[in-house]
């Protein structure tokens, strides 16, 4: 077989062999199978053993009797496991023995709802007694068609977006739906967390209001892949109790998963061969021996990198090699899946969009580039190979970020450990505010209901502030909308925050809005002279309007991308817990967070070269969430002061120094040596051209031709290329990128602060980590719970590296001239741990 001859290859191969961090191979696994339950209806039997299905898997017969039974399901399996069966069979069999019951399917994309509606045709197809009337009800569906669908659809296809703005704020005219909706089926539960799980979970609970209102008390099934908390997720998502279904009875092909860590070719800097590069190498290895390869990359820019690079040098011809991400046209799309399943297309290149379960068909490999940023992520892409029973493989090629390389160290993370919490806070109060007031909308509340597990009193606080605010009003026990403007229209599912900014660009003599971002993140995201990527296109904004809530921008063909420059300060509002840890204090609670956008830089894509910087005025933000924080004991900062391990004391640059800094500005005629700039109102700065702390004393430090007059902009761009990163900055660091580890949570999920006299633990060094959402999700505590062993991964990580002085995947790069803080991290992570 080709696969088997590539593998061969790679075997015998010293230059792959010494890049590779792990290979473990899964044996094949037979099926196990169970027959048709003798209850099941005749013609879905027969439509069944039709399209080739002659009897079920064990998974399947179990997840049967137990909906017959009434109760509420989470079904976790594998990837190709036939989990759909799980629901089609009790709703499709409920539907042909009473055709008024309705049935509602929840995606969380309507790519996946539009496979699911090619699969119930398939199986309708196979049978013409099979009258199952099926819709699918989304934004793309036509308006035209949408008043026959609400009439007699009897399973209505749909996402939790569609839900939230289209059916429930317009439940009247749903009535004869709701009133007999039997199951709700929840596909891919593991994707709804964070902020958008905590938001769907409030449109179910909006969901079962309405229900309740017309009768109804629908059973739900959940399906997933596999995470370390299936049933409390399912809990928590619908307030009922669930049963686990785990028994996995679907066959599996020998499947082989690679850990690839490119090969260093800096040594000094840590500087690796490119993830993007090996992974076009990898999968034109696979395509010379005729294995249909999908390419799993993180970011829809680095796709059609990817893509073009791969059609320029690859084998295959164009038309075999395609893209797959967000922004293509769904005919686009379904074009594509088709060419997979046919074998047409021999490779694609995807984002996540192709993570879930949309058929395509059996994939010979799955090519990660770089980690997806978490272990159920990880498996569900490697899961796309290998959907039939013949052999497979899946590559993780790894990037330089701490946290792919401490997986390239330990590859028993992936391989051994349980994948991650997924993570929900429905009573978070800006995202219950906000479905409260679109509960209020659909059906007016009565005095001592509650809301899910919101009691009563809760509730009715919460309204009464409504009241104040006018948009609810109250008549003897009962609480009425009576603003002119249906609220869900307000809410968006992916944000706590109530209130977005418009991206504008201009068509001709108009401007057209391309998008939105929440009002907190457009400060760093829509800033003047930011770079903004929307569908694959680069935008350069021109504009931002806080006040009119607008964001201006123009196509721009840029070879760089922007990043913030930003001043922080935490201060500690309400302390939940602390507990004395090795060496300090660790915390958590609630806290407030400023942050200023001050400027940005410019940085050359791939390269990561700093191209210069911009200035930006912006009036600060305050978030108020949760943190996590790590606050050193002064002993500990004593001892490595000693050992002349510790960098973050200010520096003492002696009583002269006010004379020998005029001396400095006087010999270069107060004019910055960098730009010509002359003094204005304000005196320039002296910068050391060696830093100040690489000298034993500080004569030796402060002498004339160590000394430069610079302006302040030209004086910040100086001090990046020969800045010193301390000890506590690469702990921060090295953190910040563990900690998602930890949580099924993206690195951006999270902000790092590190302060050596932090407010937050009365003037000590501390680090913080803090939830980037209003309000919190729970990633705080859950830090706080783990801390041992984030703080002990974060040691393994930066001393296994094998850089010099520190580098992106350890304790983050110094200045071009500078040094990374590695051996003061390692001084400061080995206090702070039990080795």
């Amino acid at each position: 077989m080709p696969l088997s001859a590539l593998l061969r290859a790679w075997r015998t191969d010293p230059s792959f062999r010494s890049s590779v961090a792990a290979w473990r191979t899964f044996p094949a696994i037979p099926p196990q199978f169970a027959p048709f339950p003798d209850d099941l209806h005749p013609a879905l039997a027969a439509a069944l053993r039709s399209s080739g299905i002659k009897a079920l898997y064990t998974h399947q017969a179990t997840a049967w009797r137990r909906v017959h039974t009434g109760q509420n399901l989470v079904v976790v399996t594998s990837t190709a496991s036939g989990k759909t069966l799980c629901y089609n069979l009790p709703v499709l069999d409920s539907l042909l023995r009473n055709p008024q019951t309705r049935a509602l399917y929840l995606f969380p994309t309507k790519a996946l709802a539009q496979d699911q509606h090619d699969g119930l045709q398939k199986i309708r197809g196979a049978d013409p007694k099979l009258p199952v009337r099926v819709a699918t009800y989304d934004g793309d569906t036509p308006p035209a068609a949408r008043p026959a669908i609400r009439k007699t659809a009897q399973l209505v296809i749909s996402n939790p977006d569609m839900l939230h703005s289209g059916l429930l704020p317009h439940h009247t005219l749903w009535a004869g739906f709701f009133q007999n909706l039997r199951f709700v089926i929840i596909d891919e539960m593991h994707s709804y967390r964070g902020v958008f799980g905590s938001h769907v979970a409030n449109v179910l609970r909006r969901l079962k209001r309405v229900a309740r209102f017309y009768g109804a008390a629908p059973q739900f099934i959940l399906t997933s892949a596999t995470i370390a908390n299936p049933v409390e997720l399912g809990q928590r998502l619908i307030e009922e109790d669930v049963t686990l279904v785990d028994d996995d009875g679907s066959a599996r092909g020998e499947r082989h998963f690679f850990v690839y860590n490119p090969p260093i070719v800096n040594r000094e800097l840590g500087i690796r061969r490119s993830t993007l590069l090996e992974s076009v190498r990898i999968t034109e290895d696979l395509l010379r021996h005729d294995v249909q390869t999908i390419l799993f990359a993180r970011a829809r820019r680095t796709v059609e990198l990817i893509l073009g690079t791969l059609r320029r040098r690859s084998v295959a011809t164009h038309q075999a090699v395609r893209g797959y991400r967000g922004g293509y046209l769904p005919r686009e799309r379904r074009e594509i899946e088709r060419g997979l399943r046919e074998g047409s297309v021999r490779a694609v290149v995807a984002t996540n969009a192709l993570e879930l379960g949309v058929d395509i068909g059996g994939m010979g490999a799955a090519v990660l580039a770089g980690y997806p940023g978490t272990i159920a992520g990880t498996w569900q892409q490697a899961g796309r190979a290998g959907r039939k029973q013949g052999e497979a493989m899946a590559i993780l090629i790894t990037s330089a970020s701490p946290l792919d390389q401490f997986l390239a160290r330990h590859p028993e993370y992936l391989l051994g450990r349980a994948p991650e919490q997924a993570l929900i806070n429905p009573n978070n109060l800006l995202i219950l505010l906000g479905h409260l007031r679109c509960a209020a909308f659909e059906l007016p509340f009565r005095e001592g209901e509650g809301f899910g597990s919101v009691e009563g009193p809760d509730v009715a606080e919460i309204l009464e502030f409504l009241v104040e605010a006018g948009v609810v009003h109250r008549s003897g026990d009962k609480f009425f909308w009576m603003a002119d403007h249906y609220p869900a229209q307000d809410v968006s599912l992916r944000s706590a925050s109530p209130e977005a900014v418009l991206l504008q660009t201009q068509n001709e003599n108009e401007w057209i809005t391309i998008g939105q971002v929440d009002q907190t993140s457009a400060h760093w995201m829509v800033h003047a002279g930011a770079v903004y990527l929307h569908d694959g296109q680069t935008y350069l904004v021109e504009r931002l309007d806080l006040a009119q809530r607008i964001a201006q921008m123009r196509p721009a063909d840029l070879d760089y991308y922007t990043e913030p420059r930003t001043e922080t300060t935490v201060r500690l509002l309400d302390k939940a817990d602390e507990r004395p840890a090795q060496g300090a204090i660790k915390a958590h609670g609630e806290v407030a967070v400023t942050t200023e956008v001050v400027g940005f830089r410019k940085i050359k894509w791939f390269t990561h070269e700093l191209l210069g910087e911009g200035e930006v005025s912006l009036p600060p933000t305050e978030l108020v969430t949760t943190g996590y924080w790590v606050a050193l004991d002064a002993d500990i900062v004593e001892g490595l002061r000693q050992q002349a391990l510790w960098s973050n004391d200010p520096n003492q640059y002696g009583p002269d120094w006010p004379a020998q800094r005029e001396r400095a500005r006087a010999r270069d005629r107060y004019r910055c040596q960098a730009c010509g700039a002359e003094e204005g109102g304000r005196a320039h700065h002296v910068h050391h051209k060696t830093p100040f702390r690489t000298f034993a004393g500080r004569r030796e430090a402060n002498v004339l031709s160590n000394l430069v007059t610079l302006c302040p902009r030209c004086h910040r761009r100086a001090e990046l290329a020969v800045r010193i990163r301390s000890g506590l900055a690469g702990v921060a660091f090295v953190l910040g990128h563990l900690a998602p580890l930890f949580l099924m949570c993206d690195t951006r999920d999270l902000g790092v602060h590190f302060d050596p006299q932090s407010a937050l633990a009365e003037g000590r060094p501390t680090v913080v980590l803090y939830d980037q959402v209003p309000g919190g999700i729970g990633f705080s505590e859950r830090l706080f719970a783990l801390h041992d062993n984030l703080l002990a991964d974060a040691r393994d990580v930066v001393l296994a590296c094998e850089c010099a002085t520190g580098c992106p995947s350890c304790t983050g790069p110094g200045g071009e001239d500078g040094f990374g803080g590695k051996e003061e991290t390692i001084a400061l992570l080995k206090a702070l741990t039990q080795k």
